[in-house]
């Protein structure tokens, strides 16, 4: 963390208010490119994509909720279901999740919504010394321990991801 990094989004500031040791990377989002927000990320960063996680929003039953899955598999909505004790968990409408987190899909973090979401990180982002998420914008991801991200979300950890 530098000492002239500045809170760009409510994602760095949270990480900044909480004084925890992160890193930020910024790269060209790319509008035309084909891959995912999640695999472009992984690209420009020149980072294993077991390491990079995106954040979906999703309803648990009727309650929205954040699951955050590296995005070299798929959500398995039926473990998150499963993991939080509710019948069925499905994604939220794109409209709802930027609405509800204040962030843009590709650019939703799991770190300083607009609305202080529950969360549920695929369990693998502890067999990693640091992960990526998002910074709170596409271009920008945060680069930080498990145990921070965990801590700072107060989220819960399960298996939650399924191979693509």
């Amino acid at each position: 963390m530098s000492s002239h990094e500045s809170a760009s989004t409510p994602a760095v500031a949270a990480l900044l208010a909480a004084d925890v040791a992160h890193t930020l990377h910024h790269y060209d989002h790319d509008p035309s490119s084909e891959l995912s927000y999640g695999h472009e990320a992984a690209q420009a960063l020149s980072a294993a994509p077991e390491r990079v996680f995106k954040t979906l929003c999703v309803k648990a039953d009727d309650a929205l909720m954040l699951a955050v899955v590296p995005v070299a598999g798929l959500l398995d909505l039926k473990a998150v279901a499963r993991a939080v004790g509710v019948k069925k968990a499905i994604m939220a409408e794109p409209d709802e999740a930027e609405r509800v987190t204040g962030y843009v899909l590709g650019g939703i973090s799991p770190l300083g919504g607009r609305k202080k979401l529950p969360a549920i990180i695929d369990s693998s982002a502890f067999d990693h010394d640091q992960v990526y998420v998002s910074g709170g914008r596409r271009g920008l991801d945060i680069e930080l321990a498990p145990a921070d991200l965990v801590s700072l979300t107060d989220a819960a950890t399960a298996p939650i991801a399924k191979d693509a």
